[in-house]
């Protein structure tokens, strides 16, 4: 019996680091179809908002009509607020599907817009680039004066920044957390894959959102030498989502050598990690 062939492909002899979570086994079996080694290492859970109350007091105030317009960030965020109505209120659905109809709806980025559509929804503007300062500065030539907005946080971050400008332009803010994160992989595991990459047996990572790089930098500190992100990831190619992930590597002066063009998905991201590795 012949041995197996080892992997062919754009991304063969590649090994490359993936700490998503939601998606890993997606993300894991692109890059392995094309060849790679895939180096798990979800570094951040997706998890519903530990206390339901405050989100299904917000959906309550939503479905009586207080909102005139609902800034969405995420996918995720549209469908943990669904998640929450189907595990606590059923009978609050239909209501809130139509009263998504009635708002307009300001979607960060084209993400939000996805869940939409299996609703038979769509966004009344979509926000580029898929920033906190990209929605500022297309909500600054919107009177926003008098107007009741709610705001689908990232997370938990409470985004002191809109919110300010929110309510300096004359908005009334109602935020909701429908969902937060949590670690996923263990110290010791992540910790094990920063030696992999100290000793150059990792050719990339691919970031998917800025949780997973705040958690990589705060271990990489942790160790007895104090390692920066920077110098942690200084013989790795870094990969980045989109522009939020790079942004948030940029503050730790880390340069993201491969990013999707336009499309923030994996399969773009697939082809970026291809596209830098192959310069």
């Amino acid at each position: 019996m012949s041995a197996t062939a080892p992997p062919s492909g754009p991304l063969s002899g590649r090994c490359i680091a993936v700490p998503e979570s939601r998606e890993l086994d997606v993300f894991a079996a692109l890059l392995e179809r094309r060849g790679a080694e895939v180096l798990r290492c979800p570094l951040v859970d997706i998890r519903d908002a530990a206390d339901p109350a405050p989100v299904l007091a917000w959906l309550e105030q939503f479905n009586a009509g207080g909102c005139d317009d609902l800034l969405l960030f995420t996918g995720e965020g549209l469908r943990r607020l669904l998640g929450a109505i189907d595990q606590h209120r059923p009978a609050w659905r239909a209501r809130f599907v139509q009263r998504l109809s009635d708002v307009r709806i300001v979607a960060r980025g084209p993400k939000p817009g996805r869940v939409l559509r299996e609703l038979g929804l769509r966004p009344s503007i979509v926000v580029e680039p898929a920033t906190t300062a990209g929605m500022i500065t297309c909500l600054a030539s919107i009177d926003l004066r008098g107007r009741r907005v709610g705001l689908q946080l990232y997370g938990s971050d409470p985004n002191t920044v809109l919110t300010t400008f929110l309510a300096e332009a004359g908005a009334q803010v109602s935020p909701v957390a429908p969902y937060r994160y949590a670690d996923a992989a263990d110290d010791q595991a992540v910790l094990a894959m920063l030696e992999r990459m100290r000793q150059g047996a990792v050719d990339a990572i691919a970031f998917t959102s800025l949780q997973q790089v705040e958690r990589l930098s705060k271990l990489a500190a942790a160790q007895a030498e104090g390692t920066s992100l920077k110098e942690a990831l200084a013989g790795t190619l870094v990969a980045a989502v989109g522009p939020l992930v790079a942004e948030a590597l940029a503050r730790h002066d880390v340069h993201v050598q491969a990013i999707p063009a336009g499309s923030y998905y994996m399969k773009p991201l697939a082809q970026a990690l291809i596209d830098a590795l192959s310069r």
